[in-house]
């Protein structure tokens, strides 16, 4: 099959929708997961911005594979307080992004316990990627991209690094997601339509997709980091 085609704007357009997934943001507060959405959904960065109190979505509408699929973002605060939320906000997600920051040690070390819970309280088979964020701050950096490499490796997680401040692989880190998740989707039909190992299933990593701006490769799975200029 060929790979998935992704791309799509900002605003959602009165188009048929084919697919809507739901994925999660999580991590410790301040980790930049509201600025991570706001680049994501709406291209905006703001240096000013405010924790985020409860729970807040976006949705951003994009093609993949010729087929229409609707982003459904939710991001929640990170403080213990609203972890209350927990059960409802994980209901329905096929997707979670793992967010730490790189220039807090502390935010990485916390993220077994988010990935336990994400486990404990999602579906067995949402897509996952670790995401460093903040990777504009390399002078600053106190968590080295090889030992969230080894820790994606160990739990069977993609991972990137970003900066939603500079818009670095924040694109590519959803799309993966996305990707990914539609292709365990369509692989799930292409099951049910035809007799299984036909070799016409969708590869579920390492997909050529097409992103805004200079066509790249996503690489396999698991082998994913921000390059430093």
């Amino acid at each position: 099959m060929a790979g998935a085609g992704a791309g799509g704007g900002y605003g959602d357009a009165n188009q048929r929708i084919d697919y809507v997934f739901k994925v999660v943001l999580i991590g410790d507060s301040a980790v930049g997961k509201s600025q991570i959405l706001a680049r994501f959904a709406r291209n905006e960065f703001s240096l000013d911005s405010k924790s985020t109190i409860g729970v807040e979505f976006q949705t951003r509408t994009l093609v993949i594979d010729h087929k229409t699929v609707k982003a459904q973002i939710w991001d929640t605060a990170g403080q213990e307080r609203y972890r209350a939320v927990t059960s409802a906000y994980y209901r329905g997600a096929v997707g979670a992004m793992l967010v730490y920051d790189i220039t807090k040690r502390q935010t990485f070390d916390h993220i077994p316990r988010w990935l336990e819970e994400l486990r404990n309280h999602a579906d067995k088979n949402i897509v996952i990627i670790l995401t460093g964020n903040k990777c504009d701050l390399e002078n600053q950096r106190d968590v080295p991209t090889g030992d969230a490499k080894e820790f994606a490796e160990k739990e069977g997680l993609f991972f990137l690094e970003t900066s939603a401040l500079e818009a670095t692989n924040v694109e590519t880190a959803f799309i993966t997601v996305l990707t990914e998740i539609y292709n365990i989707v369509n692989k799930k039909n292409l099951t049910a339509d035809e007799n299984q190992g036909n070799g016409n299933s969708a590869s579920l990593s390492g997909q050529k997709i097409i992103v805004p701006g200079p066509a790249q490769e996503i690489p396999a799975k698991r082998n994913m980091c921000c390059q430093s200029s």
